[in-house]
């Protein structure tokens, strides 16, 4: 019996100890197994895992630094960027898909199904609303919807709203320059591009961190420009009322300082304001004064004149027979505006009155390729190199082109097309002695406040003598004294100029039409130290078409009052001395 029990109490060991072994074996290998496994995690997949756990959590961004402010000649603020918050959404996130879409899409005044199909995506993120109104974005806020986050973004801001729209252009959603000065100084005005991380929170929400906030405003470059934002303002506001009168289609003005080529402003209307771009028709955007070409018309007539004079081919007094109103030049007779009929006029008067036969007999004395050549100096035909965007280089034939009437057509500014910066250009080159200035628009670059680059005038060449240029300006203050321009007369101050009004060609016949015109005045002041040279377009003016009667009292207005803010004297200030007693 004891042996029996003894032997059975030894198996029962045994098989407790194997067990035992058994157990402790399987413990040894599940260790081993788990030490393995861990070794692979946090060493050999350590960092595929932490790119994996940063995806969920850390969201990298590139970004760019501030966009750069764009100031006026006096350091006014034209452009700047406002702080605004963006909503996005993390799909997994989103508990009641429809019903999000539809408050998200109501809030933010987007399409409902547009927003859903975003919701259903498989993606951990997708844009709602980039840049939202702020009040809709805090009403969102407040509902605390699950998956749905903000994030806060630069937006680009135009404080004067409509003032020189056309000239500084707008944004897109993500800051480039889509046109004007934005577009054309986007590589100094976007900022350097950065990489940042921005954390999520447990709701999956990305955290806007100071350090972000900090980031996007290093290493700003700002652009000073020539415009002076009170000329602009004035330019404006003539220009505006006078195409409001006049019923006209569209409106232009341009003040420039003839000596250095600064634009002072570049007005247009109808207007748009750059915040809210896309609620305009896409010609409001257009820059008419640079982009596009126009006959000009009797504004043109100091050119040949000009020429003609530096070429000594006639003189200032020397007389042309004007043919009684009716001169016929091949197999087209060409009568005077309102069906005037001058015979004797001096060079001078044929100015003064702007006579069309007049300056056809003129351009005769100067013969085809001269006249070609002449325009060429001037500018016409070609790009002057201007600091914005979509310059137009207007259409000047070659001589080979040219009809049996060509001659005559450019003598009176048809049959060429030009720009209104070119034209401003030229008469600015009678005005300063002889020289064609490139037009500028830019005065300096900032890097973090400080001037980096100043952009200097820069002469073309020289079209004209010092000589030419007097006799010129005495001749263009005769059309303001006695002339055609005498609505362009300022008290004061001596006032030269040139009236235009150019025929438009009708699309539909393809010729000149009895109904459309183009009214002008071109002009600077004071005549015999010019501190402005200043071009009125209006476009299809009614009632009047006449540019002595439409542009020249917008002329007089505009540098009327831009004289008294640049605080120039005129000869009705007084100066009292008082004798020491």
């Amino acid at each position: 019996m004891r042996n029996h029990k003894s032997k059975s109490s030894h198996t029962s060991a045994q098989a407790v100890k194997g067990r035992l072994a058994m157990v402790s074996f399987l413990l040894w290998v599940m260790g081993l197994i788990l030490v393995g496994r861990l070794v692979h995690l946090q060493i050999i997949q350590h960092d595929h895992l932490a790119a994996q756990s940063d995806k969920q959590y850390l969201r990298t961004v590139e970004i760019t630094s501030g966009r750069g402010n764009i100031y006026d000649r006096n350091r006014n603020q034209l452009a700047t960027n406002i702080r605004v918050e963006s909503v996005y959404a993390n799909p997994k996130s989103v508990i009641d898909k429809n019903n999000t879409a539809r408050i998200l899409a109501s809030a933010l005044k987007l399409n409902p199904g547009t927003v859903l199909k975003k919701l259903k995506s498989d993606r951990h993120f997708v844009w709602i609303k980039r840049k939202g109104e702020m009040n809709a974005v805090e009403k969102l806020k407040q509902l605390d919807l699950a998956g749905v986050g903000f994030i806060a973004e630069a937006k680009r801001y135009y404080p004067k709203r409509k003032l020189a729209a056309s000239t500084l252009g707008f944004v897109g959603l993500d800051n480039q320059g889509l046109a004007g000065v934005e577009h054309y100084h986007h590589a100094v005005l976007k900022g350097n591009p950065q990489r940042s991380v921005l954390e999520k929170d447990a709701r999956g929400r990305y955290l806007w961190t100071t350090a972000y906030a900090q980031e996007i405003n290093k290493g700003k470059r700002d652009v000073v420009l020539t415009l002076d934002e009170v000329i602009q303002f004035i330019a404006e506001r003539e220009l505006k009322q006078q195409v409001r009168e006049y019923q006209a289609k569209s409106g232009l003005a341009i003040v420039m300082d003839p000596y250095t080529g600064a634009i002072f402003a570049l007005a247009s209307a109808p207007e748009f304001n750059p915040n809210n771009y896309s609620a305009y028709p896409k010609h409001f955007w257009r820059n008419d004064s640079v982009a596009s070409a126009y006959e000009p018309g009797s504004i043109f007539k100091p050119i040949v004149a000009a020429a003609t004079l530096e070429e000594g081919l006639a003189g200032p007094d020397d007389i042309f027979f004007c043919e009684n109103g009716s001169f016929t030049v091949g197999k087209s007779r060409i009568g005077e505006a309102s069906n005037h009929q001058f015979g004797w006029l001096t060079l001078r008067n044929i100015i003064a009155k702007s006579s069309n036969i007049g300056a056809i007999k003129i351009a005769q004395e100067l013969g085809r390729s001269r006249f070609h050549d002449y325009m060429q100096k001037f500018g016409f035909g070609g790009k002057l190199g201007m600091d914005l965007p979509g310059e137009a280089s207007g259409s000047l034939q070659s001589l080979p082109q040219w009809s049996g009437l060509s001659l005559a057509s450019m003598s009176f500014g048809h049959e060429i097309a030009v720009t209104p910066i070119q034209m401003v250009s030229a008469i600015a080159a009678i005005a300063n002695g002889g020289a064609l200035i490139r037009p500028r628009m830019t005065q300096a670059i900032l890097k973090n406040g400080a001037v980096e680059k100043t952009f200097k005038p820069e002469i073309i060449q020289s079209v004209v003598s010092e000589e030419t240029s007097r006799q010129m300006i005495n001749i263009l203050k005769s059309v303001v004294k006695t002339g055609t321009g005498a609505q362009a007369a300022i008290p004061g101050f001596e006032v030269a100029g040139k009236t235009g009004t150019a025929q438009k060609i009708d699309p539909a016949t393809q010729s000149y039409s009895k109904t459309k015109y183009l009214a002008s005045f071109i002009g600077f002041v004071p005549a015999d130290a010019p501190r402005l040279v200043i071009l009125v377009m209006i476009d299809e003016p009614q009632k009047s078409y006449w540019g002595g009667e439409v542009a020249a009292p917008v002329f007089q207005k505009i540098a009327r009052k831009t004289l008294r803010y640049l605080h120039v004297p005129s000869s009705l200030d007084r100066v009292f001395v008082l004798d020491r007693v």
